[in-house]
């Protein structure tokens, strides 16, 4: 909803008539602030270009829409939104990440997987509010980045910081989930969801993925998979966080992703596959959309006023009608 707080501002549109009218009859004549010169001997100032008369219109134009635009500053536009107040709880959504070294494959429309992890969580996370979202990554060790929360500021800081090989190598898939059930057990969300985004086969990690599947299951957290990546010779490129080393070539991309879908089926989940970004933001979304909770809520009217930005439009152009004639045109007229 558009409105304004002091609409009886706009009055002072009226000086612009008003002033034309006393103008027009020779009652008012602009104000002028006089440069004495007593030894001035030349003639008399003459406009001779047309790129100084152009500048002179110019001056004339920024000065009338400083002048529009300070009124309005005056009278302050606001906008007011409805904004949701969740007053229940809703689910909580762990993501956990794998940011192993074949993550960095370029093989999901010309952007690594990882990035591709990056963008599709992100779009999710963004349009649906309600949800507490959480973020674990691994490779050959584990660590939760942010616990579930609804503060999505924070969570995107650190989802857009996550990076290849921060990790190490390998992929320690059981690790990496018994991180994030540990951080869920103790909820009491409606509906705890794990979702394990990764290329590949467990490597690596003293926690076998089976082991951490079962354990998710028997603390009712939902585990679902998402298996990232084409077959075949896919390029890779990265640079090691660590070591500050580049690396690029060709990965030989051919994963079996059996064991995955046994271990989304042993976490009462559901497996997906996916070759594109297209593929893996339909997969998040059909995640979500079997885990809706219901949820209650308050509308509360959230106002922001535009004063600040009409007021700098308005220094803004008086400042550049000054500058156009003093500097300029080298008047000393207002």
């Amino acid at each position: 909803m558009n409105s304004f707080e002091h609409p009886a501002a706009f009055l002072f549109f009226l000086a612009i008539p008003l002033y034309c009218i006393l103008r027009k009859f020779s009652l008012v004549s602009p104000p002028v602030f006089p440069l004495p010169l007593e030894d001035w001997q030349g003639g008399g100032f003459e406009w001779k270009h047309r790129f100084s008369r152009f500048l002179r219109t110019l001056s004339s134009i920024l000065f009338l829409s400083g002048f529009i635009a300070l009124v309005t500053a005056l009278a302050e536009p606001i906008v007011t939104e409805q904004e949701k107040r969740f007053i229940s709880r809703g689910a909580e959504i762990i993501f956990v990440t794998d940011t192993s070294p074949s993550m960095a494959a370029l093989d999901i429309g010309g952007t690594s997987r990882l990035e591709a992890a990056k963008q599709a969580i992100s779009l999710l996370v963004r349009e649906n509010q309600g949800a507490s979202y959480g973020l674990a990554a691994f490779a050959s060790e584990a660590a939760l980045l942010v616990p579930p929360t609804m503060d999505q500021k924070t969570f995107f800081t650190r989802l857009d910081a996550m990076e290849i090989g921060e990790l190490g190598d390998g992929s320690a898939l059981g690790v990496g989930i018994s991180t994030a059930v540990y951080h869920l057990a103790s909820s009491e969300a409606p509906a705890k969801i794990i979702v394990l985004l990764t290329d590949g086969e467990n490597n690596t990690g003293a926690v076998h993925p089976n082991t951490a599947a079962a354990l998710a299951k028997d603390k009712n957290i939902t585990l679902y998979i998402a298996g990232i990546g084409t077959k075949g010779s896919v390029p890779i490129e990265y640079t090691d966080p660590i070591s500050g080393k580049r690396y690029s070539g060709y990965l030989d991309s051919d994963f079996n992703d059996a064991s995955l879908r046994s271990l989304a089926f042993e976490g009462g989940g559901s497996y997906y596959t996916v070759e594109s970004l297209a593929s893996l933001s339909a997969a998040l979304q059909n995640i979500r959309i079997k885990n809706t909770v219901r949820q209650a809520y308050t509308l509360k009217q959230k106002k922001r006023s535009f004063y600040p930005e009409c007021t700098f439009a308005a220094l803004t152009c008086f400042f550049t009608a000054w500058i156009i004639r003093r500097l300029y045109l080298h008047e000393a007229v207002s």
